[in-house]
């Protein structure tokens, strides 16, 4: 991306990357939240609902964001939206810190101690992750609507770029933890994947 190879030349401030299942969290958080939401046994009937889309899906038939939003639809498409911000709102509290991998947290701590801007980028909704940025110091959340592009693989890199367009900063560091994050790594001039319990350091991109 050559807003990121641009700020790097030009000295502006540094930012840090993170994704956050996987990454700062141990596992996905997205299930967690339909289960806060919509109460384990309706849950379950609608992923039993569900499971020709999330065969297909996993089966590699239908993309991600495709039967991501079928999911969300189906579980969510009925709670009134001032409940639902409700229901986010409680749920990036303690109940998401429950999640939290603490390796990755302390590379976010060090991060802002350094003054660095830490900016969350994930595929999960921006309804929960931005409320739980906000409380936890991100400089910006990118995260994905309930509706609209599922913010993942490229589209972290597009979502980026317009990020970049109104706050230039310096792709310092970015973190992830699979295949989908390389190409927002790739932006890095530091990248790190989360590998067999720690970080490793990802070969210098080609656009750092």
């Amino acid at each position: 991306m050559s807003a990121a190879r641009t700020a790097a030349a030009v000295g502006l401030p540094p930012a840090a990357l993170f994704d956050f299942d996987g990454t700062l969290s141990r596992r996905d958080s997205l299930l967690p939240f339909l289960r806060h939401a919509c109460g384990t046994p309706r849950l379950a009937a609608q992923l039993l609902h569900l499971s020709p889309v999330l065969l297909a899906y996993a089966c590699g038939l239908l993309r991600n964001d495709v039967a991501k939003r079928r999911l969300l639809a189906h579980c969510l498409g009925r709670i009134d939206a001032g409940a639902l911000a409700r229901l986010a709102e409680a749920y990036a509290g303690a109940p998401l810190d429950a999640l939290l991998r603490p390796q990755g947290m302390a590379r976010l701590r060090w991060h802002q101690a350094q003054g660095h801007a830490c900016v969350l980028v994930s595929a999960s909704p921006a309804l929960y992750l931005q409320p739980w940025a906000r409380r936890h110091g991100f400089r910006a959340c990118i995260a994905s609507p309930l509706t609209g592009a599922n913010c993942h693989g490229q589209e972290k890199v597009r979502r980026i770029a317009r990020w970049l367009a109104r706050a230039p900063h310096a792709i310092a560091y970015a973190y992830g933890d699979s295949r989908a994050d390389l190409p927002m790594l790739a932006l890095a001039r530091h990248a790190f994947l989360w590998r067999g319990g720690r970080f490793v350091a990802q070969a210098r991109g080609p656009h750092a």
